[in-house]
């Protein structure tokens, strides 16, 4: 059986008929991309996928990455489809064609990476973290470290990481000790190690340039102090040239659970006092500038976790269409009945329609986000610009955190469809489970993510992002009431809406009180319920949409695919919503057990 990746039907509803991107093409800035172009982009994004990157998959857990003498080789299958992917221009999708990127909407960039990640996202990193160090050069460069980098990088000429984690650091990136002093030509002297680099060395690209977050001399203690600098693996002269090396050194890569492909590597600069780097932004605000990165990357780790779901749904319900055993249940008593193809039995179409919903559902929120941020791109009106990134901001910690939780559980449902078979290494579904945990820890845990959304997000511009994504959510709820078959359903997410109001609204005064330890133990609760809702209104603004393709009659080929998203929408509110709602019940009586408990009443000496 095949392996797939994404549904190309699905990616075209979200792209036309949710988000309308080629309406985009009206505005100068995005005039090239009509739905004509896109459609086109898209099925080259597919073409690539599934004839070259797919492949490298499975060939590429296998070989793994591999370590001698601070030198690594990635899997050798990898350097033919960079090369391809380069050649198509992939790497830089939204970005300025100056810098020798495509310029088109990001909606369109995340619809082609839906593709190229399903294919093999621990490939896909390598790309990925380039994209996102070089945006950083992008904002905070000045003229000249522009010209020294970005177009290399945007063309993958060069490659780029993100040096955060130390090894006492860890998550609490203040307490990092890598240091920065001054030299008399303005570049600063690198001294320190980081661990947990994901595409820290490899052999793909001439140079890696890394961004990393360092302490100058004398500078305050914890975030305030922190400042950024690149740091070219082979130092760079001013006319571009290459020098020699710049005392980055690979001391190790780990040996992972998953995305074995992807080189995760110990780094240490200034081993030898010969270290260079570049500040880049102003000193002291390296955090600052580090978290326009991390929006992009928290962005792509959902992608990562919405691909790896997706491909295991899609092996999933093609399997469970070819794969017979056990009698119709209906038919139990019957001996001379013959055995039915597994999607039959009503405990599968229950873990397929869950993973079906979800998979939607995440999506369709990860698109429309990226959709947000083309709209900044075409508006002109400042106060418009500022209710999107509210938007973008409040919704970033969901589609990281919650998005990837549930990513995980769609590919356990994916091995268990399969049974044993899904276990086992000769099926991809064991692969995809594996690759998809790091997902909920990489670029912030998704416990840290959780603490965001409340501690930051719930508050942020007094609460104004958070009562605009409601209004949204009510407009769909006032389209979806207007639909019999979806009158009943619109009613409980209006409900469950309500109710997430009054538990942000009690959860974030808990938050300001005596009690913030116990608020703080239910963030994650409140994570989950707040993406279980966003999920149920995806589903609902996609039924709501197909109710009307199917009023009006449609083509038989895409009867089933509107049916489907009825299906979808009414699943979720009727089977999950109340679960969300329980949940919610919980939240509300904020018991203190989790912050009470003493240590050693865990136990485990």
């Amino acid at each position: 059986m095949a392996q797939l990746i994404a549904d190309r039907r699905d990616i075209d509803f979200v792209l036309h008929e949710q988000l309308n991107v080629g309406e985009l093409s009206k505005h100068e800035k995005f005039a090239e991309f009509n739905k004509k172009t896109i459609d086109l982009t898209i099925s080259e994004a597919r073409n690539l996928s599934i004839k070259e990157i797919l492949p490298t998959r499975q060939l590429g857990d296998q070989e793994g990455c591999r370590f001698e003498g601070g030198k690594v080789t990635v899997p050798e299958c990898f350097h033919k489809v960079w090369d391809l992917f380069l050649e198509g221009e992939w790497l830089a999708m939204p970005e300025d064609p100056d810098w020798g990127g495509q310029g088109m909407p990001r909606t369109v960039s995340m619809a082609a990476g839906d593709y190229f990640n399903g294919a093999n996202y621990a490939f896909m990193m390598y790309p990925g973290l380039t994209h996102g160090a070089a945006k950083l050069v992008e904002e905070f460069g000045t003229p000249k470290q522009k010209e020294m980098f970005l177009k290399n990088m945007f063309t993958g000429k060069w490659t780029g990481t993100m040096l955060l984690t130390e090894p006492e650091a860890g998550s609490d990136v203040g307490a990092l000790n890598a240091t920065a002093v001054k030299n008399d030509d303005g570049t600063y002297s690198i001294s320190g190690s980081k661990i947990f680099i994901s595409s820290g060395e490899h052999d793909l690209a001439e140079n890696i340039i890394h961004p990393v977050l360092a302490r100058i001399e004398g500078a305050p203690a914890g975030t305030k102090g922190i400042s950024l600098f690149l740091v070219p693996k082979i130092w760079v002269n001013e006319d571009g040239s290459l020098a020699g090396s710049n005392d980055v050194v690979c001391t190790g890569i780990e040996e992972k659970m998953g995305i074995h492909a992807n080189s995760t590597c110990s780094l240490t600069l200034g081993g030898k006092g010969q270290c260079r780097g570049l500040l880049l932004g102003e000193e002291n605000k390296g955090m600052r500038a580090m978290f326009l990165m991390m929006n992009e990357a928290r962005l792509l780790v959902g992608m990562q976790g919405l691909s790896c779901a997706s491909a295991s749904y899609l092996n999933a319900v093609n399997y469970a269409r070819e794969r017979v055993q056990g009698r119709n249940l209906l038919q139990m008593m019957d001996p001379s009945t013959p055995p039915v193809p597994i999607i039959q039995h009503p405990d599968v179409r229950r873990m397929l329609l869950t993973m079906k919903s979800y998979v939607e559902g995440m999506r369709s929120l990860l698109y429309y986000v990226g959709f947000l941020g083309d709209q900044i791109q075409i508006s002109d009106d400042e106060t418009e610009k500022v209710r999107l990134q509210g938007l973008i901001d409040l919704l970033i910690p969901v589609c990281k955190g919650y998005v990837t939780d549930k990513a995980l559980e769609v590919c356990s449902h994916g091995i268990q469809v399969y049974g044993g078979y899904g276990y086992i290494k000769e099926y991809p579904q064991e692969q995809l489970l594996r690759d998809c945990r790091i997902t909920m820890i990489y670029e912030g845990t998704n416990g840290i993510q959780a603490m965001d959304l409340l501690g930051r997000k719930l508050g942020m511009n007094k609460g104004k992002p958070i009562l605009d994504l409601m209004a949204e959510i009510q407009k769909t709820i006032a389209e979806a009431k207007q639909v019999d078959h979806l009158k009943e359903h619109a009613a409980k997410l209006e409900a469950a809406l309500n109710k997430l109001a009054e538990t942000a609204m009690h959860l974030g005064a808990t938050a300001m009180s005596p009690k913030v330890l116990a608020a703080f133990a239910f963030a994650h609760p409140f994570l989950e319920a707040s993406g279980d809702v966003l999920m149920a209104w995806m589903l609902m603004w996609r039924a709501v949409l197909a109710a009307e393709k199917l009023e009006q009659g449609t083509k038989k080929k895409d009867t089933a695919f509107y049916e489907g998203q009825l299906s979808s929408a009414q699943f979720f509110n009727s089977v999950m919503l109340p679960i969300t709602i329980g949940k919610m019940d919980s939240i509300l009586a904020t018991h203190p057990a989790a912050v009470d408990i003493t240590e050693d009443a865990f136990g485990g000496k």
